[in-house]
Order: C-alpha cells, then sequence, then structure tokens
C-alpha cells in the first residue's frame, strides 16, 4: 500500500518537503498541521495524515495530541 507508507514517511515532514511522487501519491488526502502562535513558533510539519480531518483527530489523539491545536488541510492533486 504505497499510499499508507508514504502518509507515515511524510509525518514530521513539511508539505513543501515532500517530492512529486510523494505529493502525486497523497494528493487529496487531509493532514494535520499545528496552528502558528507566537508563543509555539511551530514549524509547518504534518503531524497526522489521513482521507478525513477526522482521521488526522483520531490519530493525533492517539499519540496524545489535541485535535483543537491544529489546522486541517487538503493535499492538492498535481
Amino acid at each position: 500500500m504505497p499510499a499508507q507508507t508514504d502518509a507515515q514517511r511524510a509525518l514530521g515532514r513539511s508539505p513543501e518537503q515532500l517530492s512529486l511522487e510523494e505529493r502525486a501519491r497523497l494528493a487529496r488526502m487531509s493532514v494535520a498541521l499545528e496552528i502558528y502562535t507566537p508563543e509555539t513558533l511551530p514549524l509547518r510539519r504534518i503531524e497526522a495524515i489521513g482521507n478525513s480531518v477526522e482521521d488526522c483527530a483520531r490519530m493525533l489523539q492517539a499519540r496524545g495530541l489535541d485535535p483543537r491545536r491544529f489546522e486541517y488541510v487538503r493535499l492538492p492533486a498535481l
């Protein structure tokens, strides 16, 4: 399942760091990125990835993270 493998490899990376091949396989998947605040200054990196926002929220909760502290975007198709 290449998309699942790419999803695992994408965690912790910035969406801009994904290769064109990875972007093509992950197109239209939702990702969770920590919301920027001056206090946290988070890196723009993928913290969860799934077929829906709900999948992302479940992945974040499983990791002990608060889903409300993240923004959710859908990776665009190439």
